[in-house]
């Protein structure tokens, strides 16, 4: 029996569900959509038995508060520190001071211990507020072969999304504050940035520039969606 030797030629792009990225919008294939919300964090272990209990109660009143599907990401990265540690080395050989010299040594050679022994992680926490295609009505629910498509155009999915989910956004921001944290919504330049460093961990974030160049090598098709 004779086996094909010829080369795979799909793409990443093909398994990504992301249609297009526009105005602060994830939009997806299927004919939804998302934003997403980067929160801040609070050190839970350092707050006392009492405020900790405080955080507990409205953190569970934000999550009954909600009325729609919220996803909640969090991203760990090992840190790499060694710029930091560059920049201890050099104002260390500026300083003339022989006291502040030995208390620069001292800190460096402490930090380099703590990465030595411990992993240095960087954790980001998101939000992902959806828009689900079923608020577009029938249409939405169309496929063409195995793949789900959409038969409404991106400028109209863009417009439906934003108006169901910037009222969202505003609900999710104001939790957020009577928690003491604060929450961003991610604009163009960092869903994409976002994106990127997730299907390409290895590529650092300076690599990365301008998104021009990269809006259409990440999501393959912009505006093939059809009316």
């Amino acid at each position: 029996m004779a086996h094909s030797t010829g080369p795979i030629r799909a793409t990443t792009q093909e398994f990504l569900e992301i249609e297009d990225i526009d105005e602060d919008t994830v939009i997806l294939k299927n004919g939804g959509a998302a934003i997403i919300i980067e929160a801040s964090a609070v050190n839970f272990g350092l707050l006392s038995e009492e405020e900790q209990e405080a955080l507990i109660y409205s953190y569970a009143a934000f999550l009954n508060s909600l009325s729609f599907p919220l996803q909640i990401v969090i991203i760990s990265k090992r840190m790499d520190i060694s710029s930091y540690l560059n920049e201890i080395t050099n104002e260390e050989n500026r300083q003339t001071s022989t006291l502040v010299k030995s208390q620069l040594e001292k800190y460096r050679q402490f930090i380099t211990s703590i990465v030595k022994e411990n992993k240095v992680l960087e954790k980001r926490f998101y939000l992902v507020v959806p828009f689900s295609p079923l608020e577009l009505g029938a249409k939405s629910a169309l496929t063409t072969g195995k793949k789900s498509k959409t038969s409404y155009s991106k400028d109209y999915i863009l417009s439906r999304a934003r108006a169901s989910l910037l009222p969202k956004k505003d609900h999710v921001q104001r939790q957020l504050a009577r928690i003491g944290l604060r929450g961003k919504q991610l604009n163009t330049q960092e869903l994409v940035e976002l994106f990127y460093s997730i299907f390409n961990p290895e590529a650092g974030k300076a690599q990365l520039g301008d998104i021009k160049g990269y809006i259409k090598p990440l999501v393959e098709g912009l505006g093939s969606i059809s009316q």
